[in-house]
């Protein structure tokens, strides 16, 4: 009995021995759990291809913001005068000189006036204007016989003092350009009707550039235009 009893004894011993020994073995294996962490490190030939893809991205994206930005139109400003171009002749503006022919007329005046000579007139001026342009009158001037408001013509000579009662120096030729109905009445061969005939020519052509021109208003042949030339102007 004794046998068995130190028989169970001794296996329980060896029992505990060798569960001591796997609790033992389990605690040594058994390290305290640390946080997993989780490390990507790319590799490193792989790191200057993607660095240069992104920069040539970024490159391509601002370029295409930068096209597609609005713009302004504006007119640029041309500061080169360019290749001149010719004007014809027929389509240039007139030239000073022409003007003048038609809008001023050039009158003598002569006698008691303060400047004798030539005077340069607006057309349609009248004989108080060239003598005012011509100095004005001269002390004991007689122009009792001066008509002061007729209408001058280009060419025309003016004289004042005592010859004019003579009539010496005064034209006394009708101006075909200013020449009303009645004026051109007095002409011979020239009525009422023959009168508005050359008026209406003037109108249509804008003035007589000759006297010969006088010749194509209908009527008007080449002996009444012998007897009238004598006594027309323009």
């Amino acid at each position: 009995m004794q046998v068995f009893r130190k028989t169970t004894q001794q296996l329980t011993n060896v029992a505990e021995q060798r569960l001591r020994k796997i609790l033992e073995a389990r605690s040594e294996v058994a390290v305290p759990s640390e946080p997993a962490e989780l490390l990507f490190e790319p590799p490193r030939d792989a790191v200057k291809p993607i660095a240069k893809l992104i920069v040539i991205t970024l490159c391509l994206v601002g370029l295409l913001v930068w096209l597609n930005r609005p713009t302004t139109l504006t007119n640029p400003a041309v500061n080169s005068p360019g290749i001149p171009i010719s004007v014809p002749p027929t389509l240039a503006e007139p030239t000073a000189t022409d003007l003048n022919s038609f809008d001023q007329i050039v009158i003598d005046v002569k006698g008691d006036v303060n400047s004798p000579g030539l005077v340069t007139l607006s057309a349609g001026s009248r004989v108080a204007d060239a003598i005012a342009a011509a100095g004005g009158l001269a002390i004991d001037a007689d122009i009792s016989n001066i008509n002061l408001a007729e209408r001058l013509s280009d060419g025309q000579m003016i004289y004042v003092g005592q010859s004019q009662s003579s009539g010496i120096g005064v034209d006394r030729r009708i101006n075909l350009n200013l020449a009303t109905v009645a004026e051109l009445d007095t002409l011979p061969g020239v009525g009422p009707v023959m009168a508005g005939r050359i008026i209406a020519w003037r109108d249509l052509n804008q003035r007589f550039h000759t006297i010969e021109q006088l010749q194509e208003v209908p009527g008007i042949g080449s002996k009444v235009f012998k007897n009238l030339k004598p006594l027309i102007k323009i």
